[in-house]
């Protein structure tokens, strides 16, 4: 008996070593890597253009009481412009961006002015406008910020010449003016890294924006002179715009992978 189990022992050993050395050193696994995360914050500066529909509440009123002498009209337009710009942004909670920026706009986006007592018309338009304003954003992945936007904003309208309605120049003018408001609008920038093409710091964005003017009191001057006249024209201003910038993001490093 005791012969037996010690055979038995003997070999149950001998197969526990061969299988050990059959097994052979287990290979080496590298930890998976992290998600990349891109970081959003930093100085960036931005051109591009677009454009735009002009619209105002227009009536004429005395020039020395201010009394309404017609009802108010919406009067329309429409144009193109420009822009620059430069902001900064801040990135917090993983996929939050906040910012602040200024920008400022050229062009001509036209609106028509009318006195129907005369029966005189003209073209205002929007010569140049700023704004400076404060942005919330989420990022939809992480080369995609999708934001909205509003602020201050101030505009100047140029002179209006004055013709009958059949185009004869009548003599008489409004200058041109400032006014100042506020804004609200929305966008999205992206990354241009796309198609296969390797573009450090360089992103789009499609904004669109609002802003509205206060109403202001002019009065219609004579060419000659300058004189004003009888009749002055009190009009607010509500002009829409969509642009197409290139930014340039001067820190962004794209999605970074920690390294080990």
């Amino acid at each position: 008996m005791k012969k037996t189990l010690l055979a038995l022992t003997a070999v149950a050993a001998m197969t526990g070593s061969a299988s050990a050395a059959d097994l052979g050193a287990r290979p080496y696994a590298k930890a998976p890597m992290p998600a990349p995360v891109a970081n959003w914050t930093g100085f960036y500066v931005f051109g591009g253009g677009g454009g735009g529909l002009s619209n105002a509440d227009q009536q004429i009123v005395d020039t020395a009481t201010g009394t309404p002498l017609t009802i108010t009209q919406r009067q329309g337009g429409s144009g193109w412009f420009g822009t620059v710009g430069a902001g900064y942004d801040w990135q917090f909670s993983g996929t939050w961006v906040a910012g602040v920026f200024g920008d400022a706009q050229f062009g001509s986006i036209r609106s028509t002015i009318q006195d129907p007592i005369f029966d005189i018309t003209g073209n205002q338009k929007l010569e140049t406008s700023w704004a400076a304003g404060v942005r919330l954003g989420w990022l939809v992945a992480p080369n995609v910020l999708s934001y909205v936007n509003g602020g201050y904003s101030g505009a100047h309208f140029g002179r209006t010449n004055f013709t009958t309605l059949g185009g004869t120049p009548t003599g008489v003018h409004l200058n041109g003016y400032d006014r100042h408001g506020w804004f609200i609008g929305g966008g999205v920038e992206n990354s241009l890294n796309i198609f296969g093409i390797t573009s450090p710091g360089w992103f789009m964005k499609t904004e669109y924006r609002s802003a509205f003017y206060n109403a202001k009191t002019e009065a219609i001057r004579t060419d000659i002179g300058d004189l004003p006249t009888i009749n002055s024209v009190r009009a607010n201003s509500w002009n829409q715009t969509i642009s197409t910038s290139l930014v340039y993001r001067f820190n962004w490093t794209g999605p970074v992978v920690a390294k080990y």
